[in-house]
């Protein structure tokens, strides 16, 4: 396979954009001249463990650089970690993860390809799945893989050695992930990684065991991880502060607008394909206070809804979202919630039982929980008694509203 390269510097530059670090930079440009020289492509690889059956917009960011990889004419590897994930990544981890049994793995990973396509072109990757390679080992071979690593080097790593001070639980399976992830760069004779910068630990390894198997190492690109909807840990759909890329267009809406202030603009940079001097010049509107940064967040949410469901579900998702959070309106499309008359006594309910029946609230003391604290309307009227009893003939047909976000009309059945 050959192909037309641009000139090194060009390529260097659309790589290493919005990156956090190339290494070694001398490194890959040797790399990049001799493909350009020879016309053979790079092989670039990324891993994704299906520890869950969604991508979220986190995963967007490395999903990027590597379509950024296909539109230079290099090759990209998508390989999918159905054996790693049976271990579980213990990046930046604070606990051992709970391992995945093959059938959840396998589950979660039939998702992937097809949500990965949103953003890179799947008809021009090599799609991989890590058990090939890995599952043939035998015992003795891992024993021999694992030789080639010290424990002294593994506690390097800062989670590692934290757990290990602080006297958490740290599974020696763990010690074996970053060196099966290696292993990966080994069977594929990769000649560049990209991921986060939560995996640079995991990448250098690679470059140990390429080295020690006679390989050329790899060279790394670490990208920055995308803070959660909660502003503070990385996104992630076990933390639950995700935008998922297969969310419904009104949740996904919901969950940018979630987002705190101080991260407008790097979910803009990162999530989005609003050109670099558009968003300084919005960030510089909101700091000389003549845009609301409310209105710069929906113009993110929109964008983000855009590229996955098109202008038109942005627009329609944004006026519905300023119509219920900002004019009170009610939402156009308000789900059904059947209860049966037989819970009832003598017609009667409390709201306490009416929220637990509905699944509005987990438990009877998260539904007394939110009755205090005045998240519960019917027809716009607030409850703050847990002891409210309700007629049936009152709630059938009515709406009811949880929170901000949350309503459901009521429909009594017999």
């Amino acid at each position: 396979m050959s192909t037309n390269f641009l000139d090194v510097d060009r390529q260097l530059e659309v790589i290493t954009m919005g990156s956090v670090e190339m290494i070694p930079l001398d490194e890959m440009r040797r790399k990049l001249r001799r493909s350009k020289e020879t016309g053979v492509p790079l092989k670039i690889k990324l891993g994704v463990d299906p520890t869950r059956p969604d991508l979220h917009i986190g995963h967007v960011v490395p999903l990027q650089k590597l379509r950024h990889f296909q539109d230079l004419g290099h090759q990209v590897i998508l390989i999918i970690g159905d054996f790693t994930a049976r271990i579980g990544d213990p990046s930046e981890q604070d606990a051992t993860r709970p391992q995945l049994s093959s059938e959840e793995v396998e589950r979660n990973a039939e998702t992937y390809v097809s949500q990965a396509s949103k953003i890179i072109d799947t008809d021009r990757i090599d799609l991989k799945y890590n058990s090939s390679w890995l599952e043939p080992l035998s015992f003795l071979e891992v024993i021999e893989l694992a030789s080639r690593f010290t424990v002294a080097r593994l506690l390097e790593r800062d989670d590692f050695a934290r757990r290990y001070r602080e006297g958490k639980p740290l599974g020696l399976h763990e010690f074996l992930y970053p060196i099966m992830q290696a292993y990966d760069s080994v069977a594929l004779e990769a000649d560049v990684e990209i991921g986060g910068t939560d995996q640079k630990f995991n990448f250098l390894t690679a470059r140990d065991l390429q080295k020690a198997f006679g390989q050329e190492p790899q060279c790394i690109l670490t990208l920055p991880l995308l803070e959660g909807v909660d502003g503070v840990k990385k996104m992630s759909k076990s933390l639950g502060n995700d935008i998922g890329l297969t969310d419904p267009p009104e949740e996904m809406f919901g969950k940018t607008m979630s987002i705190p202030d101080n991260m407008i603009w790097k979910y803009f940079r990162l999530a989005t394909k609003v050109l670099p001097e558009e968003i300084e010049e919005m960030r510089r509107q909101v700091q000389e206070e003549n845009m609301n940064p409310r209105d710069a967040k929906d113009r993110l949410a929109r964008e983000i809804v855009d590229l996955y469901y098109g202008d038109k579900e942005a627009l329609r998702v944004s006026k519905e979202f300023r119509q219920v959070f900002s004019e009170g309106k009610l939402p156009s499309d308000v789900e059904i919630y059947e209860i049966s008359s037989k819970v009832f006594k003598k017609g009667r309910i409390s709201l306490v039982d009416l929220l637990a029946s509905l699944e509005l609230a987990p438990s009877r003391s998260e539904a007394r929980r939110l009755i205090r604290g005045g998240a519960i309307e019917i027809e716009g009227v607030k409850f703050d008694d847990p002891e409210a009893d309700l007629n049936s003939e009152d709630i059938s047909g009515k709406i009811l509203r949880r929170g901000k976000k949350v309503f459901v009309r009521i429909e009594v059945s017999d």
